[in-house]
Protein backbone atom coordinates (compact mmCIF):
# COMPACT_ATOMS: atom_id res chain seq x y z
CA UNK A 1 0.00 0.00 0.00
CA UNK A 2 3.07 2.54 0.10
CA UNK A 3 1.87 4.17 -3.07
CA UNK A 4 -1.92 5.25 -1.49
CA UNK A 5 -1.51 8.32 -0.14
CA UNK A 6 -3.68 8.63 3.70
CA UNK A 7 -4.54 12.21 4.20
CA UNK A 8 -6.06 13.41 7.73
CA UNK A 9 -8.44 15.75 8.62
CA UNK A 10 -9.15 17.46 5.40
CA UNK A 11 -11.66 19.34 4.03
CA UNK A 12 -13.92 18.23 1.58
CA UNK A 13 -15.21 20.19 -1.56
CA UNK A 14 -17.44 19.58 -4.34
CA UNK A 15 -18.36 16.12 -3.09
CA UNK A 16 -19.99 13.75 -5.20
CA UNK A 17 -19.91 10.52 -3.60
CA UNK A 18 -23.24 9.24 -2.85
CA UNK A 19 -23.59 9.17 -6.85
CA UNK A 20 -21.23 9.17 -9.85
CA UNK A 21 -20.71 12.71 -11.93
CA UNK A 22 -20.13 13.59 -15.24
CA UNK A 23 -17.46 16.77 -15.31
CA UNK A 24 -18.89 19.63 -16.32
CA UNK A 25 -22.46 18.27 -16.44
CA UNK A 26 -21.24 17.25 -20.04
CA UNK A 27 -23.91 14.12 -21.16
CA UNK A 28 -21.01 13.06 -23.21
CA UNK A 29 -18.59 12.26 -20.65
CA UNK A 30 -18.02 9.11 -18.39
CA UNK A 31 -19.38 9.45 -14.94
CA UNK A 32 -17.30 9.10 -12.28
CA UNK A 33 -17.23 9.13 -7.60
CA UNK A 34 -15.57 12.50 -7.20
CA UNK A 35 -13.98 14.98 -4.71
CA UNK A 36 -11.76 17.62 -3.39
CA UNK A 37 -9.73 17.54 -0.34
CA UNK A 38 -8.63 20.78 0.86
CA UNK A 39 -5.57 21.41 3.41
CA UNK A 40 -2.75 23.64 3.89
CA UNK A 41 0.51 23.25 1.65
CA UNK A 42 2.41 22.41 4.64
CA UNK A 43 0.09 19.81 5.17
CA UNK A 44 2.25 16.29 5.82
CA UNK A 45 -0.17 14.44 3.01
CA UNK A 46 0.28 16.86 1.03
CA UNK A 47 3.97 16.74 0.94
CA UNK A 48 3.87 13.04 0.53
CA UNK A 49 1.41 13.46 -2.15
CA UNK A 50 4.12 15.71 -4.02
CA UNK A 51 7.15 13.49 -2.93
CA UNK A 52 5.26 10.76 -4.89
CA UNK A 53 4.58 12.71 -7.42
CA UNK A 54 7.93 13.59 -8.24
CA UNK A 55 9.06 10.20 -7.84
CA UNK A 56 6.58 8.56 -10.25
CA UNK A 57 7.67 11.06 -12.83
CA UNK A 58 11.36 10.20 -12.76
CA UNK A 59 10.88 6.63 -12.69
CA UNK A 60 8.59 7.44 -16.28
CA UNK A 61 10.23 10.25 -17.72
CA UNK A 62 14.19 9.75 -16.43
CA UNK A 63 15.82 12.62 -17.75
CA UNK A 64 13.23 14.61 -19.07
CA UNK A 65 10.80 14.31 -15.66
CA UNK A 66 11.64 18.15 -14.85
CA UNK A 67 10.43 19.67 -18.03
CA UNK A 68 7.09 17.20 -18.26
CA UNK A 69 6.67 18.06 -14.84
CA UNK A 70 6.84 21.57 -15.32
CA UNK A 71 4.53 21.66 -18.40
CA UNK A 72 1.92 19.76 -16.37
CA UNK A 73 2.45 22.31 -13.35
CA UNK A 74 1.65 25.61 -15.79
CA UNK A 75 -1.92 23.60 -17.21
CA UNK A 76 -4.36 23.05 -14.50
CA UNK A 77 -6.21 20.61 -16.67
CA UNK A 78 -3.44 18.38 -16.83
CA UNK A 79 -3.08 17.90 -13.00
CA UNK A 80 -5.21 17.13 -10.04
CA UNK A 81 -3.64 19.34 -7.35
CA UNK A 82 -2.72 23.23 -6.56
CA UNK A 83 -2.85 26.37 -5.02
CA UNK A 84 -6.66 26.73 -3.78
CA UNK A 85 -5.72 30.46 -5.28
CA UNK A 86 -6.81 29.19 -8.83
CA UNK A 87 -9.29 27.75 -7.74
CA UNK A 88 -11.58 30.86 -8.60
CA UNK A 89 -15.71 31.32 -8.97
CA UNK A 90 -16.63 32.61 -12.34
CA UNK A 91 -19.08 34.41 -11.13
CA UNK A 92 -17.51 36.42 -8.48
CA UNK A 93 -14.03 36.34 -9.61
CA UNK A 94 -12.61 34.77 -5.99
CA UNK A 95 -11.63 31.43 -4.86
CA UNK A 96 -14.50 29.08 -4.08
CA UNK A 97 -15.23 28.77 -0.05
CA UNK A 98 -12.30 26.91 1.90
CA UNK A 99 -9.11 27.51 -1.07
CA UNK A 100 -7.98 30.77 -0.64
CA UNK A 101 -4.48 30.68 0.50
CA UNK A 102 -4.86 26.49 0.55
CA UNK A 103 -3.77 23.70 -1.47
CA UNK A 104 -6.06 20.88 -2.68
CA UNK A 105 -5.59 17.46 -4.29
CA UNK A 106 -8.64 16.22 -6.73
CA UNK A 107 -9.50 12.63 -7.02
CA UNK A 108 -12.05 10.26 -8.90
CA UNK A 109 -12.51 7.10 -9.49
CA UNK A 110 -15.26 5.11 -11.94
CA UNK A 111 -16.39 2.65 -9.26
CA UNK A 112 -17.54 3.08 -5.84
CA UNK A 113 -15.17 4.41 -3.24
CA UNK A 114 -14.82 2.54 -0.16
CA UNK A 115 -17.12 4.37 2.94
CA UNK A 116 -15.29 3.85 5.84
CA UNK A 117 -17.04 3.92 9.05
CA UNK A 118 -16.41 5.63 12.20
CA UNK A 119 -15.57 2.44 13.76
CA UNK A 120 -12.90 1.98 10.82
CA UNK A 121 -14.68 -0.66 9.29
CA UNK A 122 -15.64 -0.42 5.72
CA UNK A 123 -19.11 -0.06 4.44
CA UNK A 124 -20.47 -3.36 2.81
CA UNK A 125 -20.39 -1.97 -1.06
CA UNK A 126 -23.12 -4.39 -1.67
CA UNK A 127 -25.24 -3.42 0.75
CA UNK A 128 -26.39 -0.05 -1.32
CA UNK A 129 -28.60 1.41 1.33
CA UNK A 130 -25.98 1.66 3.75
CA UNK A 131 -23.54 2.73 1.45
CA UNK A 132 -25.81 5.70 0.53
CA UNK A 133 -26.36 6.79 4.18
CA UNK A 134 -22.66 6.93 4.80
CA UNK A 135 -22.28 8.82 1.54
CA UNK A 136 -24.66 11.72 1.81
CA UNK A 137 -23.12 12.29 5.70
CA UNK A 138 -20.24 14.09 3.66
CA UNK A 139 -21.06 17.17 2.47
CA UNK A 140 -18.99 20.26 1.48
CA UNK A 141 -17.18 22.21 4.09
CA UNK A 142 -17.03 19.27 6.88
CA UNK A 143 -13.70 17.16 7.56
CA UNK A 144 -13.13 13.84 6.36
CA UNK A 145 -9.78 11.19 6.24
CA UNK A 146 -9.42 10.01 2.70
CA UNK A 147 -6.99 7.35 0.89
CA UNK A 148 -5.59 8.62 -2.27
CA UNK A 149 -3.53 6.58 -5.14
CA UNK A 150 -1.76 9.30 -7.45
CA UNK A 151 -0.88 8.11 -10.92
CA UNK A 152 0.66 9.64 -14.01
CA UNK A 153 -0.98 10.07 -17.32
CA UNK A 154 0.64 9.25 -20.88
CA UNK A 155 -1.28 8.41 -23.35
CA UNK A 156 -3.07 9.74 -26.78
CA UNK A 157 -4.54 12.95 -24.42
CA UNK A 158 -1.68 13.73 -23.02
CA UNK A 159 0.60 13.73 -20.13
CA UNK A 160 -0.35 14.48 -16.48
CA UNK A 161 -0.87 13.85 -12.88
CA UNK A 162 -3.82 11.81 -11.66
CA UNK A 163 -5.68 10.46 -8.56
CA UNK A 164 -7.67 7.28 -7.55
CA UNK A 165 -10.52 8.01 -5.22
CA UNK A 166 -9.90 5.17 -3.27
CA UNK A 167 -11.59 5.25 0.56
CA UNK A 168 -13.19 7.91 2.26
CA UNK A 169 -14.34 8.19 6.14
CA UNK A 170 -16.34 11.47 7.59
CA UNK A 171 -14.01 12.56 10.59
CA UNK A 172 -16.12 15.55 11.93
CA UNK A 173 -18.66 18.33 11.18
CA UNK A 174 -17.35 21.87 9.80
CA UNK A 175 -18.81 25.04 8.25
CA UNK A 176 -21.17 24.02 4.88
CA UNK A 177 -19.40 25.91 1.84
CA UNK A 178 -21.58 27.87 -0.20
CA UNK A 179 -24.88 29.99 0.81
CA UNK A 180 -26.36 27.29 3.07
CA UNK A 181 -30.65 27.03 3.65
CA UNK A 182 -32.04 30.27 2.76
CA UNK A 183 -34.83 31.32 5.43
CA UNK A 184 -37.38 32.72 3.09
CA UNK A 185 -40.58 32.42 5.95
CA UNK A 186 -40.90 35.94 5.82
CA UNK A 187 -41.93 36.16 3.06
CA UNK A 188 -45.18 34.27 4.16
CA UNK A 189 -48.42 35.17 5.84
CA UNK A 190 -50.85 33.01 7.59
CA UNK A 191 -53.05 31.30 5.25
CA UNK A 192 -56.61 31.40 6.33
CA UNK A 193 -58.42 28.21 6.55
CA UNK A 194 -60.91 27.07 3.63
CA UNK A 195 -64.36 27.14 4.80
CA UNK A 196 -66.69 24.53 4.96
CA UNK A 197 -68.29 22.98 2.48
CA UNK A 198 -72.31 23.63 3.04
CA UNK A 199 -73.82 20.43 2.60
CA UNK A 200 -75.69 19.05 -0.06
CA UNK A 201 -78.59 16.31 -0.56
CA UNK A 202 -78.28 13.55 -2.01
CA UNK A 203 -79.43 14.60 -5.39
CA UNK A 204 -77.27 17.64 -5.62
CA UNK A 205 -79.65 20.15 -3.72
CA UNK A 206 -79.22 22.07 -0.97
CA UNK A 207 -80.99 21.12 2.11
CA UNK A 208 -84.01 23.94 3.66
CA UNK A 209 -82.55 25.70 6.40
CA UNK A 210 -82.53 23.67 9.73
CA UNK A 211 -83.55 20.96 7.81
CA UNK A 212 -80.31 18.25 8.14
CA UNK A 213 -78.11 16.09 5.74
CA UNK A 214 -80.05 13.14 4.50
CA UNK A 215 -78.93 9.71 6.04
CA UNK A 216 -77.76 8.52 2.61
CA UNK A 217 -75.29 11.67 2.34
CA UNK A 218 -73.93 10.90 5.88
CA UNK A 219 -73.72 7.12 5.48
Amino acid sequence: MSDVIFLTNVRLSFPHLAEPHAAGNNPTAVKKYSADFIMSADDAGYKQFMAQYASLALDKWGENSSQVMQMILSDRKLRCFGQGNEKVNKKTFKPYDGYADMAYIGANRDQMPQMIQADGTPVDGNNTMAYQQQARKMYGGCYVNVALKPWLQDNAHGRGIRCDLVAVQFLKDGEAFGEGKTDVSPMFGQVAEAPTAAPVNTDGTAPFPGQPASPAFLG
